[in-house]
């Protein structure tokens, strides 16, 4: 089996945050120690990242599930839990990420470049962290947020100045073995070479790479032999050398009609027409072949092609190749636009977002739509009424009722928030006027009870003040 992978599909996860804790700190002689529920921990993020000793997407062929490490939960005594461990994967250079549905998510070149590929969720805070003036000892703590799921796709397409392309058995592999120290397999059968080799050659004050792709035959774009696995390592060489073997057996071949078939197929292919083109006329140390090479020199000049006579086995005419080959890299090099560092866009906030969106789908549900509404409703513990109260308070502040009443919404429509359904009723006493009741309950929640407003309420505490500082009047 090949020990080359140049397209894998990896199942990412990335870590879950640990919960906030709920914990009241009890000590002798202290009988109002006050919250000290300690925060969770945040996900390990799932990070890919460029190591020049990497080579090949093998090892995710067998390990394609991956997920970084949970936060810890907090703890009592304002001990906060421990973050998840982050999973670092090493690519090799040249690692394209897709998403499952084929969009481009990334494009990995260079030593060291990284990228996060999944976000940890976010740890809950626990009930220390959301204490107040007016919940002094909150009886519940936020949920850690679940890390980020999902499938991608890697490709991997090799960064090479020259690309080596031909039919198979046109000597490929035996001119890339003779002019770097690559070591490809080369043997006298076609389609020897099954994986693309990567080969560093020197001339003089230049050094350029060369990459061998496996023999194209017609029909490669479109899925016949190898060349649609690996004609994207091409993709991004700046040069493409046509490797034609003179010498070959087939009557019916010939050096302009092999060099026709291969252009077809990097035609078909796409994104191939502005790469310079040069003309390897292979084994000419064969009589017939230097013969055959000589004939089709002209012709091949006439369509604007510089054609060079060469032998792998006897090294003949490589030299000019060679220069040739790097004078066309470095033409590249000069004329490719100079490379800047990433820079960092800042979008601010517009001033009329609101954070958030609401639609009604067809089954006339109310669909709020909003990164802090979402995270919000997977951070609420729904089996504690005092974090219920909580999640409406904040959703009331954010506006979301006020937009879902403007939206058409009655008391009792189903509201969607995230993977959570429930029929709305409008929060009634919210804001400072709102007094907590005993932990974990909220006297807003309890139908039977029928509770008069905030400032009724308010209005009748004056009143009974004022009531009892008059009767105290009247005793002195």
């Amino acid at each position: 089996m090949a020990s080359f992978v140049d397209r894998v599909v990896l199942h990412v996860r990335a870590g879950d945050g640990g919960h906030g804790c709920v914990s009241v700190h009890r000590e002798k002689f202290k009988p109002f120690g006050g919250p000290d529920g300690g925060d969770g921990g945040h996900g390990g993020n799932v990070t890919l990242v460029v190591d020049p000793q990497v080579h090949t997407l093998l090892d995710f062929r067998f390990r394609p599930h991956v997920r970084a490490g949970n936060g810890k939960g907090g703890q009592g005594g304002d001990r906060d839990g421990a973050n998840g461990e982050e999973l670092v994967l090493p690519v090799p250079d040249g690692t394209v990420v897709y998403s499952e549905s084929g969009e481009l998510l990334v494009d990995l070149i260079g030593e060291g470049t990284s990228h996060v590929i999944a976000m940890g969720g976010r740890g809950g805070r626990g009930n220390a962290a959301l204490a107040n003036t007016r919940r002094k000892a909150p009886g519940f703590a936020e949920l850690g947020e679940p890390g980020e799921q999902f499938d991608v796709v890697l490709e991997l397409k090799s960064v090479a100045d020259v690309g080596l392309v031909g039919f198979p058995s046109a000597g490929k592999s035996s001119l890339i073995a003779v002019m770097s120290a690559a070591r490809p397999k080369i043997a006298d059968y076609p389609f020897t070479t099954l994986t693309p080799n990567l080969g560093v050659v020197r001339v003089d004050d230049h050094t350029f790479t060369v990459a061998d792709v496996p023999g194209l035959i017609p029909g490669a774009a479109d899925g016949r032999g190898l060349g649609l696995e690996f004609l994207r390592h091409i993709e991004r060489c700046a040069v493409l050398v046509h490797v034609v073997d003179t010498a070959a057996l087939e009557t019916e071949r010939d050096p302009l009609a092999d060099i026709d078939a291969i252009e077809a197929e990097l035609a078909a292919y796409g994104g191939l027409e502005d790469r310079p083109r040069l003309v390897a006329l292979n084994k000419i140390d064969v009589p017939d072949g230097r013969d055959l090479a000589e004939m089709v020199r002209p012709d091949l000049e006439a369509r604007g092609l510089a054609a060079y006579e060469v032998s792998a086995a006897t090294r003949e005419g490589l030299r000019e190749l060679m220069f040739a080959m790097a004078q066309a890299v470095e033409e590249h090099r000069k004329s490719a636009p100079p490379l800047e560092r990433t820079r960092i866009v800042l979008r601010p906030t517009a001033v009329n977002d609101s954070g958030f969106t609401i639609e009604q789908d067809d089954e006339g549900v109310y669909v709020v739509h909003g990164t802090k509404p979402e995270r919000w409703v997977r951070q609420t513990m729904f089996d504690n009424d005092e974090a219920v109260g909580y999640l409406a308070d904040r959703l009331a502040r954010l506006g979301v009722e006020d937009a879902l009443a403007k939206a058409g919404a009655e008391p009792g429509s189903p509201v969607r928030i995230g993977m959570r359904e429930f029929d709305w009723h409008p929060t009634v006493p919210v804001g400072d006027n709102f007094v907590p009741g005993p932990r974990g309950t909220d006297r807003r929640l309890d139908v039977d009870e029928v509770r008069a407003a905030a400032a009724e309420r308010l209005a009748a505490r004056n009143a009974r003040r004022v009531h009892t500082e008059v009767d105290d009047e009247w005793t002195d």
